[in-house]
Parts: C-alpha cells; structure tokens; sequence
C-alpha cells in the first residue's frame, strides 16, 4: 500500500506531460495559429492518418539550449510532432512542424526526432510524409540547428527512390528549409497559407532593391505556374491533405513493393467506338489528352500532376485493370504539345519516379517536335531535352505507347520509342511519323520542283500527298518493327490491358556502373 501513492504521483505527472505536450506553445498561440485560418500540427496529423491510428514517438524530448532566455521555454515536444501510423490501412511515418513552440523553428532536437522517423521508414519501408510550417532554424542554436537540416537533407537523399517521400507546405518555408522538399518526390501546397524561398522579400528589397510580397515571391501558384517545385495546389487544407490521402493510394510502401491493386469496376475489355471522334482530321487542331486518358483508364479516374506547370505535356496517375500506371501525353491544347524545357524536366522527374517505385509507363505521342527560339537554346534545350530522353532509356519498367496523331523529328524518338527501349508500341491509323511535318517536308524536298511548276500551289499539295501517302504513315515504320501494331482506335483500352498483362513479370538490366551521369 505504501507504493501506491507514488505510483498516483508518477501517473499524474505522466498525463500533466501530456498535456502540456498536445498544447505545443500553449492556447493563445493556438488561437492565433487558427486565427491565420491554419490549422494546428496535431490537428493536420488527426486528418491525415486514419481516426485513431497515429503513434507520436518522443512527445517528451526538450530542447537543451539554455542561451537567450530558451532556458525557460523548453515545452515538452518541442516544436514538431513525430511519429508514425495508418492511412488506409497502410503504415506511414510522418512529422508536423509546430509553428506554435518557438514559430516551429528547427533545433538540434527537432531535426533528431525528424531523423528519427526517417530512419525507421527507410529500415521498415514506408512513406514518409513531412508537413512544414516553420521560421527556419533556430537562431539561438547556431550552428546545432544548421547540423539539424543537414542531418534531414542526407536522410532525404538515402531515401530517394527507396520510399516516397512527400512534403506539404502549410506555412513559411525558408532559406536551406526548402532543400528538403526539394529533394523529396512530391510538394503538396495551399493557396495563401504556404510559402518557400531561397531568400525572403526584405533580403531582396535590400540586395536587389525590388519589392516583392511573400506570395508572389513564394506562394502556391508562384510554385505551380512557374518554377515547377509544387506538384498540387489546394483551396484549403483539409482538401489538400484528403488528396494527399488519395496519391498514396496510387505509390507502393517502397522499391521493392508492387503497386496497390485495386479491383475494378471498369471491364477490361471495354471498346469505346467513338474514342477516334476526340482526336480532331486536322494536324494542327487542338484537343485535349487528358479526355483520351480518362477513356482509356479505370472509372475515367485521373489524379493529375503538375497540372499547372508545363501544361504542354500531361503526367498523371491513374488505373488500368485495377493495377497503378504513370500516364504521359503531349498536350495539343497548349502550344500544340511541343516539347521545351519545362515539358521534358516535367515528364522526366515523373517518369524517373514511376521507374523508381514499379509503376508502368504509358505514354500518349501526338507531338509536332521541340520548341524553337532563342530562349530555348539559350535555356538549354538540348541539355534539358536529354533529361527525357535519358529517362524513358533507362526506365526498366513496363513502357506502353500509343501514337494518336503525328510524331516528328527527335521528339518522336524521345517519346518512349522502340530506339529507347519501348516494350509495346501501338499506333492509330491516323499517324503520321516523319523527320518534319509533310508542309515543311515538301518545301524541302521539291523546293526546286514547285519553284519551276506553273501551278505552285498545286504541284505542292500534290507532293504533301505523296509525302503523306508514301513516307509519314504508320505502316512505314510498322514494317520495320518500330511500332508492333496499328490498331483500331476503340480497342486502346483493352489493347493497353494486354499489354501491361504481357509485361507483369518483366525483368530488364542496365549496365553494372555506380549510376549514370544524367545531364542535370
């Protein structure tokens, strides 16, 4: 009896840490954390895993600064909440920044309860999910919080291509924080709540003397428009973490798992006869892709990437017979799908990924080649436009393309070709393959011929009919083996189905070697 009062004690000293540590900096910086329309970090957590399902590892390690007044504020936890749990059933390891201890700064206790999380995905192999909302490091620690971040971004690195790591943006993110995600496969973003950058707005109205706002400089749609580090944007919260749910549903644990099969209500076998009638005659009249897709795939169920960034070039996940596959596809309502810059890094992160993680490729080709100009070649066109081609290559994946409308110049061959290791490659009747176009062809050509005809025009279309005929069909190259089949557009569902069925067990090998050279 003479225990049981210490074990009282011991117990209530349990639950006041507790406490204290699911207050984080206390209520009134709870309040002014929803009074900015955020969220909390436990409240993101309760969200993202399923009810009940998340395990919080050190909810009691402080910080072990003692300068500059910190000894007085150590809260239990300190500023990030760590751990582990289910979504959908699946075990995944996530951490939340807590901007309300110490504005979610980094300390050298931050970044060990992070590395700790990170560390056990990688020996169990699952996800790891980071949610940022933090002032950067933590200036009192010196050069413990800059060994912190540097701890994180080695951890990012090992993990790459081993699990899928995914970064939500629900507040600031600054200086050497954004190396993080950065690194990892996915950025996730909120309109008006998150924001990253290199440098903040009064270090460049001091340097540059330009007056930026954090938004413009940093925000969700800077991000997604423009520089490409944001993969999905959302209105709120709650929807982008609900999304964030729903692309996990799409990637495997790790490298060394299959994709999830989902079954599916959609038969394989579905022809859909008026497919031919998106794809418009003309050569040169837009269509958008993404309505090709969502025919072709499960349930019309697309989950796109990038949406806003390149848009000349689509990425998205999907599924065909219940299995996971990475879509690609020129784009033709924008700039009729031309490959630049942003397009070939766009599709080459993406299909560098979906090599990474066992997830086939499926490409839609209707493209009229690279973009000229100046900015481009200046911009590096060929440095860039290597990225895509080195990615299709070396992806060991099952690799499934079907050409819809025209394919020119090295853009057909970069575009998941048989020369690049295609598996299967299909072909509507309505394709044209060629060096160029059959207008800049002929002016080529029979330059001298047309010149000298007494009807130009004529003599002209009479040659891009001959060309058409003899040379830019898809029989020419499906004689030499390039393509396997041509085949009647209402059968591209199920022709795809086969495929990918055909290609389960495939093994393929690249050369022993450390790793590539890609051209960054």
């Amino acid at each position: 009896m003479a225990i049981q009062p210490k074990s009282d004690e011991r117990l209530k000293k349990l639950d006041e840490l507790r406490h204290q540590s699911r207050l984080g900096g206390g209520q009134r910086r709870i309040q002014q954390q929803h009074a900015k329309g955020k969220l909390t970090a436990r409240e993101r957590l309760d969200l993202l895993f399923d009810p009940g399902a998340f395990e919080e590892l050190d909810p009691f390690a402080t910080h072990r600064t003692t300068s500059f007044g910190l000894d007085k504020n150590r809260p239990p936890g300190d500023a990030v909440v760590a751990g582990h749990g289910k979504i959908n059933g699946r075990l995944v390891f996530a951490y939340a920044q807590d901007f309300t201890v110490l504005g979610g700064s980094v300390s050298e206790t931050v970044g060990k309860k992070i590395c700790k999380v990170m560390d056990l995905a990688m020996k169990v192999g699952a996800p790891i999910i980071g949610i940022n909302d933090s002032g950067g490091a933590r200036i009192q620690e010196g050069v413990l919080s800059l060994a912190a971040y540097g701890d994180i971004f080695l951890r990012n690195t090992m993990a790459s291509g081993v699990v899928p790591q995914i970064s939500v943006i629900l507040g600031p993110s600054a200086g050497g924080a954004v190396y993080s995600p950065g690194i990892t496969d996915f950025v996730f973003m909120v309109q008006g709540v998150g924001q990253m950058y290199i440098t903040g707005p009064d270090v460049i109205r001091a340097v540059m003397g330009e007056e930026v706002t954090h938004e413009e400089l940093g925000g969700a749609s800077a991000h997604a428009i423009q520089s490409g580090v944001a993969h999905f944007v959302y209105e709120t919260e709650e929807e982008c973490i609900k999304e964030l749910r729903r692309l996990l549903s799409f990637l495997p644990s790790n490298n060394m798992d299959d994709p999830l099969f989902q079954e599916p209500l959609d038969p394989s076998d579905r022809l859909d006869p008026d497919l031919l009638d998106v794809v418009p005659t003309e050569p040169n009249k837009a269509y958008d892709v993404r309505e090709i897709m969502s025919r072709v795939v499960d349930d019309g169920d697309l989950m796109e990437v990038h949406q806003n960034f390149a848009p000349n070039i689509v990425v998205a996940f999907a599924r065909m017979a219940g299995k996971p596959v990475g879509l690609v596809g020129n784009q033709p309502s924008h700039l009729a799908g031309v490959l630049d810059i942003d397009a070939s890094v766009k599709a080459a992160r993406f299909i560098r990924f979906c090599d990474a993680f066992n997830i086939p490729i499926v490409t839609f080709i209707d493209v009229p080649g690279f973009l000229p100009g100046t900015d481009q070649e200046h911009g590096g066109i060929i440095r860039h436009g290597a990225k895509l081609l080195y990615a299709y290559a070396e992806a060991t994946v099952p690799k499934v393309s079907v050409m819809i409308r025209k394919a020119y110049g090295g853009a057909y061959i970069v575009m998941s070709s048989k020369h690049l290791r295609g598996d299967v490659n299909l072909a509507w009747p309505t394709v044209q393959i060629a060096v160029m176009g059959p207008d800049g062809a002929v002016n080529i050509i029979f330059r001298e011929a047309i010149s000298n005809s007494s009807n130009p025009e004529k003599t002209r279309a009479k040659f891009i009919r001959e060309y058409e005929e003899e040379l830019a069909t898809p029989y020419v190259a499906a004689g030499y083996g390039f393509l396997d089949d041509v085949i009647d557009p209402a059968e591209t569902r199920p022709r795809i189905i086969a495929a990918l069925d055909m290609l389960k067990d495939k093994k393929d090998t690249l050369p022993p070697k450390k790793h590539g050279n890609i051209p960054l």
